[in-house]
C-alpha cells in the first residue's frame, strides 16, 4: 500500500472544541495540515500548511509533537497515511478557511457519531484530544 506522509495538527480551543477541516472536491472532515515540501521538517510543513490553510501563525515553540500514526488515506483509496501529528492551540476567531479548503467547524465529542472523519482523526488523533470520549 503506498505511503502518504504529512503532518496533521491537534488544535483544541479554550471549550475543548478541536478544530477539523474539509478540502474542496471531499467529503472527510480531517486535522488541517497537509504533505512536506523538499527539505522541510515535520513542524516546518504543518506551520507552512496552518498559514496557507488557515492564515494562523505559529512557530515550532508553538507545537508540541504528539508521535507518528498510520492510518488508511481519507481521499487516496489503496493509500495509507503516515502523520506526524503535534497539539496546539489558537484563537477561533484568529481562524478562516483559505487556499484548498473549503469548510472548517470546531466539534465535540458529540460530532463524531454525524460528522464523515476522516480514519486518522477517528482512529488516533481525537482520542488524544478527548481520551475520556475514545471508544
Amino acid at each position: 500500500m503506498p505511503d502518504i506522509h504529512v503532518s496533521a495538527a491537534v488544535i483544541v480551543d479554550e471549550a475543548g472544541r478541536v478544530l477539523v477541516v474539509r478540502k474542496q472536491g471531499t467529503s472527510m472532515f480531517m486535522q488541517p495540515g497537509g504533505k512536506p515540501e523538499a527539505g522541510e521538517s515535520a513542524a516546518q510543513t504543518l506551520i507552512r500548511e496552518l498559514h496557507e490553510e488557515l492564515g494562523v501563525e505559529l512557530d515550532e515553540a508553538d507545537l508540541q509533537p504528539l508521535g507518528s500514526f498510520v492510518s488508511a488515506a481519507a481521499n487516496e483509496p489503496g493509500h495509507r497515511v503516515i502523520a506526524e501529528a503535534f497539539a496546539t492551540s489558537v484563537d477561533p476567531q484568529a481562524v478562516t478557511v483559505q487556499a484548498e479548503l473549503a469548510e472548517l467547524r470546531w466539534i465535540t465529542p458529540d460530532d463524531i457519531a454525524t460528522l464523515p472523519l476522516a480514519p486518522l482523526s477517528v482512529e488516533h488523533l481525537l482520542p488524544i484530544a478527548w481520551p475520556a470520549s475514545a471508544g
